[in-house]
């Protein structure tokens, strides 16, 4: 062999060995990704989810590693809105570290090496279409045609149940049948002797023209929002109550996508055990139903208040608005005067998630909570249907909502629907410019 060609084998040696210890020092799926995707992805993304692609094996996420990289470089995923410096926290924020996301983009860069599956953690185990494991499953008795263009109004479906008793539910999960068509949705529980849909024959949908009113003496007990998985209720003693004869609602929000299909939603429930004495409620918060949005205005401000008439505990928060929505806070006025804000960050109608408190906060009678919205009706919002209308309160998503869905703990001898009322500009009529957060008064507090 002559000099130079043991100057070529030696060089190519040296490479192929760097080559190797570079391999080794980099992260590896099963060694390194798998723990991220446990904690963090595999919720939406693994078979029968709502996430377009698994993040169970590595033969699913291989092909994706390029937009995986992007996408958390990026923190569009996994999505989570709340301003982490302007926040409370909260226990289920799923935001990646900036060490998780090194390590993603350092395996994407060197290949997307596979590794020994020998270091993979043991397999998360999931009960099959269920993210818990229903003693309940109730479904809509027949499944509700899609087209596949056009508008479709809230369905609305009664289910009878007329449970033999009073049940105490510790979770509960909705689960649309083509999650691709459901935008979001609520399983409401209709109490004996209610007049909401009376005169409904069950199993049958009807418009939200036709069968929304009325809808007082009922509480949501499901929800599904893409994004959103099962809800727990127990937080110490406390766990939702269903009480005997009662019946429930299934609402949807359909979204076409192309081409026709059909869904058949689903609610599953884990009954409680033990004694509760706490009752977790679902409010649907301060909601500025008397909100009027100009045509072009690019940052239209938007306030609504709720004012507590008895103690509460708030555990959850899931603020709410449609495709001209910006960003949301929720600010609470303490009797005091003292205020804390528990949410705030940017909305994303896609991805509107609920948010659990990682410490409770007790609110106690006359805490005013205030929700501080805005919107983009400009034609700078590539997601407005139409800069040119004024907008009004309503459920289409070409109309607008500003609220904020929260759960409530209270004493299991409060009813909870008389436990708080709309104050301050909520209280004005529909349609009609309220004032903005500077101006609002303390109000006064029933006795």
């Amino acid at each position: 062999m002559t000099s130079g060609s043991r100057t070529l084998a030696t060089f190519a040696g040296l490479a192929f060995g760097m080559g190797m210890l570079q391999a080794a020092d980099s992260p590896t799926f099963h060694k390194d990704l798998l723990p991220i995707f446990q904690r963090n992805c595999q919720g939406c993304h693994r078979p029968g989810e709502v996430a377009p692609f698994s993040l169970v094996t590595y033969q699913a996420a291989r092909p994706w590693a390029k937009a995986i990289k992007a996408a958390v470089i990026a923190r569009k995923m996994p999505p989570w809105t709340a301003d982490p410096a302007a926040s409370v926290h909260f226990s289920n924020d799923a935001r990646l570290s900036d060490a998780d996301i090194k390590t993603i983009s350092a395996w994407v860069d060197a290949g997307a090496p596979e590794g020994n599956p020998k270091d993979a953690p043991t397999p998360l185990k999931f009960v099959e279409g269920w993210n818990l494991k229903p003693d309940m499953i109730v479904e809509m008795p027949q499944a509700f045609p899609i087209p596949a263009s056009g508008a479709i109004e809230y369905q609305f479906t009664l289910v009878k149940v007329n449970f033999p008793e009073d049940i105490w539910v510790s979770a509960a999960e909705m689960r649309p049948g083509d999650s691709r068509v459901v935008h979001h949705g609520e399983v409401w529980v209709r109490p004996p002797g209610s007049k909401w849909m009376a005169n409904a024959i069950p199993g049958k949908s009807y418009s939200q023209s036709e069968m929304r009113k009325d809808a007082q003496d009922s509480e949501v007990i499901g929800k599904f929002n893409p994004g959103v998985g099962a809800q727990d209720f127990v937080i110490g003693d406390s766990a939702k109550f269903i009480p005997k004869g009662s019946d429930l609602i299934f609402e949807r929000h359909y979204t076409t996508i192309g081409q026709e299909t059909t869904d058949l939603t689903k609610v599953g429930f884990v009954f409680a055990k033990g004694e509760h004495k706490s009752r977790y409620y679902m409010s649907y918060g301060p909601q500025a139903l008397n909100l009027a949005i100009a045509p072009g205005d690019a940052n239209a401000e938007v306030v609504s208040e709720m004012t507590l008439t008895e103690p509460a505990t708030l555990v959850y928060v899931q603020p709410h608005m449609h495709v001209r929505g910006k960003d949301y806070e929720l600010r609470l006025i303490y009797p005091t005067g003292e205020t804390q804000t528990v949410i705030k960050g940017k909305f994303d109608f896609n991805w509107q998630i609920g948010a659990e408190l990682a410490e409770p906060i007790h609110m106690p009678k006359g805490t005013r909570m205030v929700g501080i919205s805005h919107f983009d009706n400009s034609p700078n919002n590539p997601f407005n249907p139409d800069p040119k209308a004024a907008v009004k309160w309503g459920p289409q998503n070409w109309e607008e909502m500003s609220n904020c869905f929260m759960g409530l703990i209270y004493d299991g001898n409060i009813d909870p629907k008389k436990a708080s009322y709309y104050s301050g500009p909520s209280k004005l009529p529909r349609g009609t410019s309220g004032p903005t957060l500077s101006a609002l008064t303390p109000p006064s507090v029933p006795k």
